[in-house]
């Protein structure tokens, strides 16, 4: 069977090459929205489900195809559930640097310097989080029957960064039972266990079940 082109709603290179990773056995290759020229979708939304159906269906529309959209975050109890859909963005936007990966960086840094100056406020409050993923696919921009699945990975905020894999918080989120941050593990375990390969494992399910892969 040809592999199926789905044009993944988003620009981030490590998201890429994690969902990628993951669906390997399935005949699909994942191609980010800019290499069609579809810009970024607005979320507006409160929620990680809403936010990945708007982007599935924005990329979907502009490529006139399926579309994959992830739609995720870290969520600490202490702060209501803060950072939560605007994860990506918790330290206030950054003016683009030539370099998109220097921007990403740069960006990172700012939120988890914001997210741990919250938590510095609340001394003796509790660092239990959960990273969140909301996986959501379409074979066209009006499908009626979204594939959607989400994943939560559970941790604890940790006082300072740790490790120098992955991207995001995975600085910040302690595994107890790992006794390491998420940017200590090597891809291959980030994998087998984070909220994409958890949210992906429904995923996988539905992909076979509804669109016959």
């Amino acid at each position: 069977m040809p592999a199926l082109q789905l044009v993944l709603a988003s620009n981030n290179a490590k998201k890429l090459a994690e969902l990628q990773a993951l669906l390997t056995d399935l005949p699909l290759a994942l191609l980010p929205q800019r290499a069609l020229g579809i810009s970024e979708a607005e979320e507006p939304h409160a929620s990680f489900i809403e936010n990945a159906l708007a982007k599935a269906r924005h990329a979907a529309a502009a490529s006139g195809g399926p579309a994959l959209a992830d739609d995720s975050g870290v969520c600490v109890d202490a702060l209501g559930g803060a950072p939560g859909v605007i994860s990506a963005h918790y330290g206030g936007l950054i003016e683009p640097l030539p370099d998109r990966e220097a921007t990403r960086r740069l960006q990172d840094a700012r939120n988890n310097e914001r997210l741990l100056a919250d938590l510095a406020a609340q001394p003796g409050a509790p660092r239990r989080a959960f990273f969140i993923s909301t996986l959501v696919a379409l074979r066209h921009a009006a499908d009626p029957q979204p594939l959607v699945a989400v994943g939560r990975w559970p941790g604890l905020i940790l006082d300072a960064p740790r490790g120098e894999q992955g991207f995001g918080y995975d600085p910040l989120m302690f595994i107890p039972e790992l006794g390491r941050s998420v940017a200590e593990l090597d891809a291959v375990t980030k994998n087998g266990l984070s909220h994409r390969a958890r949210a992906m494992v429904s995923l996988r399910e539905q992909l076979r079940e509804v669109w016959g892969l």
